[in-house]
């Protein structure tokens, strides 16, 4: 597949990032203070990033799960069926669940995901994305806690790829195409 040339505008730099992850960190230690341990659950592979910074900055007792789910392949466009490539590894019934997106762009995936985690009965579950476009929702969903509302563009960088590039970037670009 040949891919059109494009190039990247940066949108969000890596400082603006860390900051904001920062906020969020003592937002959700508030929000899990006296947990025994909060289970964070990364949705790969576009939230791996994420999830390394923000639990270094979350003053909790933590454990890392991942679940691998998929709506767009190599397509920019998401197909609105979410499969589950990789399911989590341990138990979550009646524990403290923090789950981690990257983007909300038509909610489907984090719909799937919130009713997935709920249908295992957690104690306290709560969810959180580096990104939302709200302008792109088709499904009723908002994560508890967002790091940035960004608008309809499509994004690349800090774990987001385009065609799996691009997830190296320190900060969230813009693909523009070009003729």
């Amino acid at each position: 597949m040949t891919q059109q040339p494009y190039v990247i505008d940066q949108m969000i730099s890596a400082k603006t990032i860390a900051a904001r992850i920062e906020d969020l960190s003592e937002q959700i230690a508030t929000e899990f203070k006296g947990t025994d341990k909060l289970v964070v659950v990364g949705l790969l592979r576009g939230s791996f990033v994420f999830i390394a910074d923000l639990v270094r900055e979350l003053d909790l007792p933590v454990e890392v799960d991942f679940l691998e789910c998929s709506s767009y392949g190599n397509s920019m466009e998401s197909s609105r069926e979410v499969r589950i490539l990789k399911d989590l590894r341990g138990e979550i019934e009646g524990r403290d669940v923090l789950v981690v997106e990257d983007i909300v762009d038509t909610g489907h995936t984090l719909a799937h995901v919130i009713h997935l985690i709920e249908s295992r009965h957690p104690r306290k579950m709560k969810t959180i994305a580096l990104l939302d476009k709200p302008s792109r929702r088709e499904a009723p969903v908002k994560a508890d806690y967002t790091g940035f509302e960004i608008p309809d563009e499509f994004v690349v960088g800090y774990g987001i790829d385009y065609a799996q590039r691009n997830r190296n970037l320190p900060f969230i670009g813009k693909v523009r195409f070009v003729e």
